[in-house]
């Protein structure tokens, strides 16, 4: 295998609480439609209740497993919208190539989510690789916490045939503490600096980043990896993607100061 892993020093203070945590999904940067059976158009893509190969729905029972309750944020965050959160996910902003009408990540926007997090919000970003994300406006959020999400892809995966291109090692990681191989394709990687710092490396390239925050905690990752495709049982069985969604999710939850 290509690729070895290790954990930083540096870790977070893991609070713990017997409150639940509010889990909210963004559905407002990320709000692409197909038609149901009757016709009517729903949202979908990495949305909690999908439970299609691109639904969240494993991650999402991953976070109520450790004391989270989930939420979807249709509309844009507000300062009384976010006060009803405590863990909120933005994943892949959509771009014009995906939506006929994308909601950017604008100036105001940023201004609230920045001002959430330092006061003790818990954000996860998770972009994609440049062809299927709109990174321009993604990166002006990202870059008040020291992350900028590189145009690049890394780890193509031709086909189902060719799983291990896409294969990481786990050792020693301060996050993804039970899984010991994980999958991620075609992925960008993170370019980091001020608070940032990488807890997950391929080679050189740093692809999962966590940064503190005033009071709060940002991770980023580049691509949306733990949607059910790759965490329901679909993958070979020597990857973990599944035991990798439950430390993601654990890890989160517990950097919540309740």
């Amino acid at each position: 295998m290509k690729r070895l892993f290790f954990g930083v020093l540096m870790l977070l203070k893991v609070s713990s609480t017997n409150a639940q945590v509010r889990v909210v999904l963004d559905s407002w940067f990320n709000n692409e439609h197909i038609k149901d059976a009757s016709g009517k158009l729903i949202s979908y893509h990495y949305k909690w209740e999908e439970t299609g190969n691109g639904g969240f729905s494993q991650f999402g029972e991953a976070f109520k497993r450790n004391g989270g309750t989930l939420s979807t944020l249709y509309e844009k965050p507000t300062a009384e919208r976010l006060a009803k959160a405590d863990l909120y996910i933005i994943v892949d902003p959509n771009s014009r190539k995906e939506t006929p009408d994308p909601k950017f990540v604008e100036s105001k926007d940023i201004k609230v989510i920045t001002e959430w997090v330092a006061k003790g919000g818990v954000l996860l970003l998770m972009a994609n690789d440049s062809a299927n994300v709109e990174l321009k406006h993604f990166n002006e959020l990202a870059a008040n916490f020291g992350i900028h999400f590189n145009n690049d892809l890394l780890n193509h995966v031709s086909d189902d045939q060719h799983f291990k291109q896409g294969a990481f090692i786990i050792i020693d990681n301060p996050v993804i503490r039970t899984a010991r191989k994980i999958f991620m394709k075609d992925i960008c990687s993170l370019s980091l600096s001020g608070p940032a710092y990488s807890i997950l490396k391929d080679g050189d390239n740093d692809i999962i980043a966590v940064a503190q925050y005033g009071k709060g905690v940002v991770m980023a990752v580049g691509d949306p990896w733990l949607y059910n495709e790759y965490t329901n049982g679909r993958l070979p069985k020597d990857f973990q993607n599944d035991k990798a969604a439950d430390d993601v999710a654990k890890w989160l939850i517990g950097q919540v100061k309740k």
